[in-house]
């Protein structure tokens, strides 16, 4: 690249052009325009409705990029948020667990609510649907 060429990247940058009319103007690709901005410090300033709208990591405080039109992320690794939520436990969202009775036995069993269990165990269930003869 030549010192033309620099300066005049330096100049659009300034003045708000992006890397892709950069690029077309001087005829150089943009991840070109892009790493010499990066590396000599042209990178686009953010305004203040830009900086409002940043998320830091909820563990490590770190800034998390977020992607428009998806789910907010509220951390900047899997590291973070399995460590995050190691620690904070009582803050889990559980399922709830539920009181139903078995079909064979009768007797109360405890399980998630969304399972759709009818059987306390492995043998009430082979019993009912097997008579005992397994195999």
């Amino acid at each position: 690249m030549t010192n033309e060429q620099k300066m005049k990247i330096a100049a659009m940058r300034d003045d708000g052009y992006s890397y892709v009319d950069i690029a077309n103007e001087i005829g150089v690709s943009e991840g070109t325009v892009k790493s010499y901005c990066r590396r000599n410090g042209l990178m686009r300033k953010r305004t203040n409705a830009e900086k409002q709208d940043i998320r830091h990591c909820l563990f490590c405080g770190k800034e998390v990029i977020q992607n428009p039109g998806r789910k907010e992320k509220k951390f900047c690794s899997d590291t973070c948020r399995s460590k995050y939520w190691n620690k904070h436990l009582a803050e889990v969202n559980r399922k709830s667990m539920r009181t139903y009775e078995c079909a064979y036995c009768h007797k109360p069993f405890k399980a998630y609510e969304s399972a759709g269990r009818k059987y306390c165990c492995h043998e009430c269930y082979i019993e009912d649907r097997f008579g005992g003869e397994y195999r």
